[in-house]
């Protein structure tokens, strides 16, 4: 499992939020918007869910990257050009490996 994988667990348990739901709540706050910048999101996850800086900028960065890390069926979908890794994002518990 990759160290992204790693910290994207580790959030869901320490909040009880999948990495999606964070896309969700990201989006409803209006941070997944085109020129939302990093560091904003950061400071809403540290602030909000008292990430530490380095779980807050995982969570950021698939809220930023979502298209390239959202893998729905990793047996039957090839990683997406320019992917910051393949990643879980519907929740430890329902992941395929």
């Amino acid at each position: 499992m990759s160290q992204g994988q790693t910290y994207l667990d580790n959030v869901e348990t320490s909040t009880g939020l999948t990495p999606r739901r964070f896309i969700e709540l990201a989006d409803e706050r209006g941070f997944g918007a085109a020129g939302t910048k990093t560091g904003e999101v950061v400071a809403w996850l540290k602030t909000e869910y008292a990430l530490g800086h380095g779980h807050a900028m995982a969570i950021a960065q698939v809220i930023k990257h979502r298209e390239t890390v959202d893998i729905k069926n990793i047996e039957t979908t090839s990683e997406p050009p320019i992917s910051i890794g393949r990643l879980w994002l519907d929740g430890k518990d329902t992941r395929p490996w």
